[in-house]
């Protein structure tokens, strides 16, 4: 039940990158086009900039489902076993601590733009576009804890998740 999750989250979230990706392509070829003729929209660089946002957020939720940040490894799998399971236990302690912290901070910080809306689009909340920073916080947080256990499987057995070794194939 959980790898179903995990495959369908993993969708999810992709379709979701790749859908916020074209908008945004769409949005600034269609701005370049304004600009080209004279006329710019003038809600473009405030509504690009959240996109932005918004695929960062979802697109670092991804990555941490298939553990594709940037990582050293090859220095944690040359320490002993002990040593090595100690500091990922310790290093996801971390991310995940971090990004807890950040799900509370971006919650506080709906508590403060409250009923702002946005200068170029007043019918678009801040709120809305600042939820962001919880929901991706969490969305980080769940996909860390879904993929923890691949994880810590090949930490423990001195595989990379990084540089995975090449399937052999005979012919």
């Amino acid at each position: 039940m959980i790898s179903q999750f995990r495959r369908t989250l993993d969708v999810t979230l992709q379709w979701v990158v790749i859908g916020q990706m074209i908008a945004l392509t769409i949005m600034v070829l269609v701005a370049v086009f304004y600009r080209k003729f004279g006329a710019s929209l003038s809600w473009y660089d405030e509504v690009a900039s959240v996109m932005l946002a918004w695929i960062t957020y979802y697109g670092a939720a991804l990555a941490a489902l298939r553990r594709q940040h940037l990582g050293f490894d090859g220095v944690l799998l040359r320490l002993p076993i002990p040593i090595r399971m100690t500091a990922v236990a310790i290093a996801e302690v971390l991310v995940i601590g971090f990004f807890l912290i950040l799900a509370w901070a971006g919650w506080q910080v709906l508590e403060v733009v409250g009923d702002e809306n946005l200068i170029s689009l007043p019918w678009i909340s801040v709120s809305f576009t600042q939820s962001v920073i919880p929901i991706g916080a969490a969305l980080f947080v769940i996909c860390e804890l879904l993929s923890l256990p691949e994880s810590w499987t090949a930490a423990r057995v001195g595989r990379s998740l990084e540089h995975p070794e090449p399937h052999m194939t005979r012919s």
